[in-house]
């Protein structure tokens, strides 16, 4: 895996396709936190590290109008979990960016995710050669915090269509892949929102970070 450091040879989708049940539904990315929404906060911080952006998300298109990016319904249906949004986005970039070969992905309720995210992953994953590269924290893997091979397209609609394989890694673990850690920082930058309780939490992360003494 060489070449893949610059921003323009790399799409990124934020995955939002989920039915947000914990939350009550809805649309986890809408939630606002510190006066923004969550995806705005992920649009912050993933704007200076790629060129373009894509949104996966089901249902009405409209109510993301405001953000102005491409957004994507799941290619498969039935709330086929993060794989569809991946195969979705795979789908795009060979349709829209053909010469494209990488797809960054994002989990639509993660809003502290790294500054640095896209350019170590592609550095470290690039230097070990691997064929796939997944984020880890502490040792635990994120699997939505992934780079991806466009090329991987037919073997992951066959995975998803034919397989009904789900869960992220056990497609990935098919392939040779690179974790990449992030464990620097003095919090967990791949804390998601899941329901009431991590939303207040995600409340006080954000006003400690926003705080001079903060760490980013």
């Amino acid at each position: 895996m060489h070449g893949t450091g610059e921003p323009s040879e790399i799409v990124a989708i934020i995955l939002a396709g989920g039915q947000a049940r914990r939350m009550g539904g809805g649309d986890k990315a809408l939630v606002h936190l510190g006066g923004l929404s969550l995806l705005q906060h992920i649009l912050n911080r993933l704007e200076p590290q790629v060129d373009t952006i894509l949104l996966n998300a089901n249902g009405d298109a409209k109510r993301f109008k405001d953000y102005n990016l491409p957004v994507q319904a799941d290619l498969v249906s039935g709330y086929a979990g993060p794989l569809a949004g991946v195969l979705t986005g795979m789908d795009w970039v060979r349709k829209n960016r053909p010469l494209c070969p990488w797809l960054i992905t994002v989990a639509g309720d993660t809003p502290f995710f790294p500054l640095n995210y896209v350019v170590r992953m592609c550095t470290a994953a690039g230097q070990q050669g691997t064929f796939l590269a997944c984020a880890q924290y502490n040792t635990r893997t994120q699997p939505v915090f992934g780079l991806w091979p466009v090329a991987l397209y037919d073997a992951l609609y066959t995975a998803l269509v034919d397989e009904g394989v789900r869960r992220v890694d056990h497609f990935t673990s098919r392939y040779p892949i690179s974790h990449i850690g992030f464990n620097e920082l003095g919090y967990n930058p791949f804390f998601n929102i899941n329901c009431v309780t991590d939303l207040q939490a995600g409340n006080r992360l954000w006003h400690r970070l926003s705080s001079p003494k903060g760490s980013h």
